[in-house]
């Protein structure tokens, strides 16, 4: 029989009251806090940084490719490029690469009744995939696209819809300003669909048109595009992706990676570590004070019992074992405990969505969780061991105890 196992699950499991008994279930509700708030923590700023990144990805690739212009403002339009069969077949035999799609932009005017807003009519084909961007459409239908000629139908976003009083199927003018200030042409283009990505960068500025649209207003040729949204498969490094497809583009082209051109959004998502790494050191702090003291008041409180186990002649390796083993239960149990409500509380904002937040500022309606379980099992066995390593300090101490002193001590 294990001497040490024995006395710690005697010690452990005893009904006895004393004052040590709230100090264990003092201790055990702090790691529970502990390991549910770092749990929660982990999940919410997975869901959040996911969320908002796939939103932007969905609406423009992950990398895109244009003309070579180093000083262009991130929503303006492009310098047109000639489709490149070569140059696409080369980028979509890449492994990281799911998809290359075309687009163009183009400045405008928008006005209904009247009222007018300056617009960025974003131009796509008619293969273009949808399935991206039908998750944000509120109301209406996919633009319809021809065969003959370009679309006549262009999709609106709700903040737009809103603020020029636009209804689905209402018929709309857009102004289009060509380089010479008096050269300006117009089209009326009926409203199909209303989206909403709840990214005020894109729902304040974008409407989605017929890519046709753009060329047959810049007198573009077939061949010609603004440029290439390229979709990577999430495992890879997009940078590295980036760079790779930088050596294999011609001279004149140029490829950027999305994060690049919204810095914004994605240098405020990396903000989101830094909180999540405050939380867990301060968890990590409480719970190596918690356990300290909590290890210090168990072995005061059994001094007799230490004294009495030296006189009968037990190792202090025994001794100190007995304390790691009682502890270790105590750990184990805030861990469970905190490992439990932290996944019930994740599990049902995943399914009910109780804990929403204000769109306009966070980008989302509610607070996304994403669960990786490996971190979580990673967080629980990390918090064990720091917990584990911790309370060797305090169980040191019983060495120091005189067997004649600790049995006269009250």
């Amino acid at each position: 029989m294990n001497f040490s196992l024995f006395i710690a699950k005697r010690l452990a499991f005893s009904k006895q009251q004393s004052f040590s008994r709230f100090i264990i279930r003092l201790s055990v509700g702090a790691t529970t806090v502990g390991i549910a708030a770092m749990i929660i923590t982990l999940c919410f700023v997975n869901g959040f940084q996911q969320t908002v990144a796939d939103k932007v990805y969905s609406f423009w690739g992950h990398i895109r490719v244009q003309h070579f212009e180093p000083d262009k403002s991130m929503m303006a339009e492009e310098v047109p490029i000639n489709r490149d069969s070569t140059v696409e077949k080369l980028i979509d035999s890449q492994k990281e690469v799911t998809k290359i799609q075309a687009f163009a932009t183009k400045s405008a005017v928008l006005e209904f009744h009247k009222n007018i807003e300056g617009v960025l009519l974003k131009g796509i084909e008619a293969n273009y995939d949808s399935s991206s961007i039908k998750p944000f459409i509120t109301r209406g239908n996919w633009i319809h696209f021809s065969d003959s000629s370009y679309s006549k139908e262009i999709m609106v976003s709700e903040q737009i819809a809103n603020l020029l009083n636009i209804q689905l199927n209402d018929t709309v003018t857009v102004y289009f300003v060509g380089t010479n200030e008096t050269n300006t042409s117009y089209r009326k283009l009926v409203v199909s669909g209303l989206y909403k990505t709840g990214i005020e960068e894109y729902d304040k500025v974008f409407l989605l048109a017929d890519l046709k649209l753009i060329a047959r207003i810049n007198n573009w040729t077939e061949d010609q595009i603004g440029g290439y949204e390229i979709f990577i498969d999430q495992e890879f490094n997009k940078d590295s992706v980036n760079e790779q497809l930088m050596s294999n583009l011609p001279t004149e082209w140029m490829s950027r990676t999305v994060a690049s051109i919204y810095p914004n959004i994605f240098d405020w998502l990396d903000i989101q570590n830094m909180n999540r790494n405050v939380i867990f050191i301060i968890m990590a702090v409480v719970a190596i004070i918690n356990m300290i003291s909590c290890l210090l008041i168990l072995i005061l409180e059994r001094t007799r019992m230490i004294g009495v186990f030296k006189a009968l002649g037990a190792k202090d390796q025994n001794i100190i074992q007995i304390f790691l083993y009682y502890a270790a239960v105590i750990a184990l149990r805030g861990i469970i405990g905190g490992f439990i409500i932290g996944m019930g509380l994740v599990l049902l904002q995943q399914y009910t969505g109780f804990i929403s937040l204000d769109e306009s500022s966070y980008y989302v309606k509610t607070a996304p969780v994403q669960i990786i379980w490996w971190q979580i099992i990673a967080v629980c066995i990390t918090t064990f061991m720091v917990s584990f390593v911790v309370m060797l300090i305090p169980a040191l101490l019983v060495k120091k105890v005189n067997p004649i002193k600790a049995i006269q001590f009250r």
